[in-house]
Formats: C-alpha cells, sequence, structure tokens
C-alpha cells in the first residue's frame, strides 16, 4: 500500500521527481527526512478466507504539523523553476487504489543492491512479515527492513547505508 501510494504521485508525468520514498514496510516519507504518511493493516483468518483491512493516511493538502505532497510539489516548482500544479485528495486517493490493483496483479520487478544487480521479483511477505522477492534462479529471498530500503525513482532495494 505504501509503495502504491508512492507510485501514484511519481507515476503522473512531470511528477516523478517528486521525493517521495517508501520506508518498508508502511511509512511514506519526503525524502528520508520527515515522515507524511503511513499504513496499518489488519488480517484475519476465517475459514479459508483471509480478509485484509487496509488503513492508509497520508497529507496531501495539510501542511500542519509536519509536511504535505502539495508542498514537495510546491518546492519542487520553486528550485526547478516548474509549474507542477498542487493534487487534490480525491484525484490521488484514485490514483492510490489504481496502482494498487495493479501492484497486486503483476508483481513487481526491482534489482537488489545497485541498478546492476540481480533483476528479483517482489512475491509477498514470510511469516514474520518481511519482504519476499524471487531471484531468477529460482530462489525466494528475505530482505530485512532493517537493513534495507526502496527507491522507487530508480527501481532499486538498496542496503542501508550506517
Amino acid at each position: 500500500m505504501s509503495v502504491a501510494v508512492v507510485e501514484a504521485v511519481r507515476s503522473i508525468p512531470k511528477y516523478q521527481d517528486i521525493n517521495l520514498r517508501v520506508k518498508w514496510p508502511n511509512d511514506i516519507y519526503y525524502s528520508d527526512l520527515m515522515k507524511i504518511g503511513g499504513v496499518l493493516v489488519n488480517s484475519t483468518l476465517m475459514g479459508e478466507t483471509f480478509h485484509i483491512l487496509i488503513g492508509c493516511g497520508f497529507n496531501v493538502t495539510n501542511s500542519n504539523p509536519t509536511i504535505c505532497i502539495n508542498d514537495l510539489i510546491t518546492e519542487y516548482n520553486k528550485q526547478h523553476k516548474a509549474e507542477l500544479k498542487p493534487l487534490r485528495a480525491d484525484y490521488l486517493i484514485a490514483r492510490v487504489v489504481t496502482v494498487l490493483e495493479k501492484l497486486i496483479e503483476d508483481g513487481q520487478q526491482v534489482h537488489l543492491g545497485s541498478a546492476d544487480g540481480p533483476k528479483v521479483s517482489i512475491v509477498g511477505l514470510d511469516d514474520s512479515g518481511f519482504l519476499q522477492v524471487h531471484q531468477e534462479g529460482g530462489e525466494v529471498v528475505t530482505v530485512h527492513p532493517d537493513g534495507n530500503s526502496f527507491d522507487m525513482l530508480r527501481n532499486l532495494i538498496l542496503p542501508k547505508r550506517r
């Protein structure tokens, strides 16, 4: 869900450089500086049916108490002499749901470590909730959030720098 929020903004033509990031697994950040949203997920298994309730909040137009997506757009416009329009909350919510459906349907391919690193497909979560990726050789690997971050702009999972 957090990937869908970031991708919903950054997949709009000319908005790809708006500095939104995912802090895996559930936070939406401006760069690596400030949280502007998050996701809570509750799941229940009833018989053979798995129910998931996703709660997601992200600041689109409200600057207080921290910052919002439209503040990032305003700052981008100043720095790049651009004229990107602010986003409406209803428009962005619709885009997020559409992107989420596509991510679920298609899966996501990323590179591990660098742009030249091995290409993997995100396949799900392990029993502890860690991200799992499928390597080209057929092996499924767990990526732990305490050592990795996800860079949507470069489509990478990067080792965390300490």
